[in-house]
């Protein structure tokens, strides 16, 4: 129906809205991905708080990104979708339970830098990161399914008032 990369139906505004957001939202969590996979490399680096720390300030700039683009999401198209296609099984249900994943993920990076206390070495370092990579691989996938499956279906799915509707909730129309 819709090929990757291919051809696809132009979105309404608020779908368009959507995806837009995904940009600066990859570029956030490819630069954290890049530096959560380079802690615990250097063995010549014997504690690695600081970098932890640094790492922890960039995945809460990216929390605070992604939890408004969620909620829009999650709050407006997710229940308006399901009301065609329901939210138990589908395609909803997989993207709520990838919010779900990526968000304890994060929420498990944060939380463990967080309780660290004194020295980290290399090994406990590895294990802290992979959290924070671990929701940088499903939000990547989850993106790409969300561009290439979910919007198209909601774009075709979704009648012209259910799209104003989904404007005025994300601020786009009076």
């Amino acid at each position: 129906m819709y090929a990757m990369g291919g051809n696809q139906a132009a979105l309404c505004e608020p779908l368009a809205y959507l995806k837009r957001e995904h940009g600066p939202l990859h570029q956030q969590m490819d630069a954290f991905a890049r530096e959560a996979a380079e802690i615990g490399r250097d063995p010549a680096i014997a504690d690695w708080s600081n970098q932890l720390e640094g790492l922890k300030e960039k995945v809460e700039a990216f929390v605070a990104e992604l939890d408004p683009h969620s909620e829009r999401e999650e709050g407006t198209l997710f229940p308006m979708m399901a009301k065609y296609i329901g939210r138990q099984v589908g395609p909803i249900a997989v993207m709520e339970y990838e919010h779900e994943t990526a968000k304890q993920n994060l929420k498990l990076f944060l939380q463990a830098v967080e309780q660290t206390k004194g020295p980290v070495g290399g090994e406990q370092a590895v294990e802290i990161a992979s959290y924070a990579l671990s929701a940088h691989a499903i939000l990547k996938d989850h993106f790409m399914k969300e561009e290439n499956v979910l919007f198209p279906m909601a774009e075709n799915m979704l009648n012209a008032e259910e799209k104003d509707e989904l404007s005025r909730a994300y601020g786009l129309r009076g």
